[in-house]
């Protein structure tokens, strides 16, 4: 029989998994995007006007909880708010579709480009998550983890320099990479301490080094120490977000003082469990493209399963879903905990 603690509400369960401590059961964690178009409907608030205007956002968000029954609220559905108030040029798309920087049309060439704008927290596009997640924390209160989202470096010198740009300049000239992203970084911590202050429990940060643009090696020369600087000054539990087979640098990962991983469905989630053993927590990590997709329940719970199994300590999934999920897919991972529960917790 297992020994837990006495029965937590939502947001006291993944904040107490963030920091590896005993739950009355594994949460259900979104760290990055839940939304549909079915879910769009539901409460009248589509793209592209839920990724602009704060009240739409945090209506769209909160469907996480309230109809889907996940733990979290996260209501950065995108990855290009603060790209947008840095001066990149964004496709806002419609309905169907995710907003997306023009990446053909560079703001930054040199480091001596770059430059933290003093409205980069006031800006229109990043002010809407800020006003969606006091909206939200004036909401749910302290029932629920209300999740904010601030890009890493890395990845904002794709956004900003282009991807092909940025990746030749990291191989034809470190010194150079490391000067732009120590640049950068500013930009990931100033955003994240104003989610904070408005009110987020803990912060996803996405950092595209992806397994297959970039080494592990990359990510120890590049990356780790960023990552432990960013863990020690943003004051909340930090969920790193990698996609992609990343197992060849789980282990410096680990290293970083973050509290989470969410890792992709490349990485099974044994494996993924070995190498980072008890220092860091993961999350994950359904399959998107084709579990969540286009499968039915039954592999939905397979996969939720596996992952309970290895001890995977908060369960969602693995990025961003498509945004014609099914609802009933969706539903299937809180049922699927509960009932992995009820089964092993006797």
């Amino acid at each position: 029989m297992s020994e837990h603690p006495p029965s937590m509400n939502s947001r006291e369960r993944v904040l107490a998994a963030l920091n590896r401590q005993p739950v009355d059961r594994t949460p259900l964690c979104n760290p990055t995007s839940v939304a549909t178009v079915e879910l769009m409907d539901l409460v009248d608030a589509p793209f592209p006007d839920a990724n602009r205007k704060p009240e739409l956002m945090a209506r769209l968000a909160a469907t996480g909880y309230t109809e889907l029954g996940f733990d979290t609220i996260m209501p950065v559905f995108s990855i290009i708010q603060e790209s947008a108030a840095l001066g990149c040029k964004i496709q806002w798309e419609q309905k169907d579709n995710w907003p997306t920087v023009r990446m053909n049309e560079p703001i930054w060439t040199s480091p001596d480009d770059i430059n933290v704008p003093a409205d980069l927290c006031t800006h229109p596009d990043t002010r809407c998550v800020t006003d969606a997640i006091k909206i939200l924390r004036k909401e749910y209160g302290d029932e629920v983890a209300v999740i904010g989202k601030t890009m890493g470096p890395w990845s904002l010198g794709y956004h900003c320099f282009g991807v092909e740009p940025f990746l030749l300049m990291s191989l034809d000239d470190p010194g150079k990479t490391k000067l732009c992203l120590d640049r950068m970084k500013e930009i990931t911590v100033e955003y994240g301490l104003a989610q904070i202050e408005a009110g987020a429990d803990a912060l996803t940060l996405p950092d595209h080094a992806t397994g297959d643009l970039v080494s592990g090696e990359y990510y120890e020369r590049y990356l780790r120490d960023l990552h432990i600087e960013m863990a020690e000054r943003l004051p909340v539990p930090i969920i790193l977000h990698i996609c992609g087979r990343t197992v060849d640098r789980m282990e410096y990962i680990a290293q970083t003082g973050m509290a989470a991983f969410h890792f992709d469905s490349k990485n099974t989630p044994m494996e993924s469990m070995e190498i980072v053993k008890e220092r860091i927590a993961l999350v994950g990590n359904i399959n998107n493209p084709e579990t969540l997709f286009s499968k039915g329940p039954e592999v939905v719970r397979e996969e939720v399963y596996r992952n309970l199994d290895a001890g995977v300590q908060l369960v969602g999934p693995e990025c961003a879903i498509p945004l014609q999920t099914s609802i009933e897919n969706l539903k299937e991972i809180p049922r699927a905990v509960r009932d992995w529960h009820a089964a092993y917790d006797r």
